[in-house]
């Protein structure tokens, strides 16, 4: 199942910008549309007790219950990023987190299993477990305490299911 498709010119303008400004920090991040694919780009800054920067498509409910995984293809810096689900509407609520790593100028396909993904509040562990049935939005977050520069391309992000 396609949850998000850079391919179309349209997708990045449906993904808004949540850095760590919300809290004193001085980090800032875009998503932008670029050719065939879309480009989370910025600068990560340690400044201010800050250091993350993160993008957010929120949609209506998508039910995952038949896929165990999320593949996305992405083209990295060598940095490490997080892919983020969150199945309340709440805009502070808790996000259910994993992350990927990156090769410098590779396309990877990198598989994360929903069983994998961590429940995290404010940046920190919290209870609770995925709903798989209600996905109401997904992100991407650099968090990874190395200031400066940071950019990661995306060509899709997919729901899939390696069951047999």
């Amino acid at each position: 199942m396609q949850l998000a498709d850079f391919h179309d010119p349209n997708e990045a303008a449906l993904w808004r910008s949540t850095d760590d400004v919300v809290m004193g920090g001085q980090s800032s991040s875009t998503l932008l549309a670029g050719e065939q694919v879309g480009i989370f780009s910025g600068t990560l800054s340690l400044a201010g007790g800050g250091g993350f920067a993160s993008v957010r498509r929120r949609d209506q409910p998508v039910d995952l219950s038949a896929y165990d995984a999320i593949e996305l293809r992405v083209r990295g810096d060598g940095r490490r990023y997080k892919l983020n689900l969150r199945t309340s509407d709440n805009f502070d609520g808790i996000v259910y987190q994993a992350a990927f790593e990156t090769q410098p100028g590779a396309w990877l396909n990198t598989t994360l299993a929903l069983a994998e993904f961590a429940p995290r509040f404010r940046g920190r562990p919290a209870a609770g477990t995925l709903d798989r049935a209600r996905l109401s939005s997904l992100g991407l977050l650099i968090s990874d305490r190395q200031s400066g520069p940071f950019r990661l391309e995306l060509s899709s992000i997919i729901a899939t299911s390696h069951r047999r």
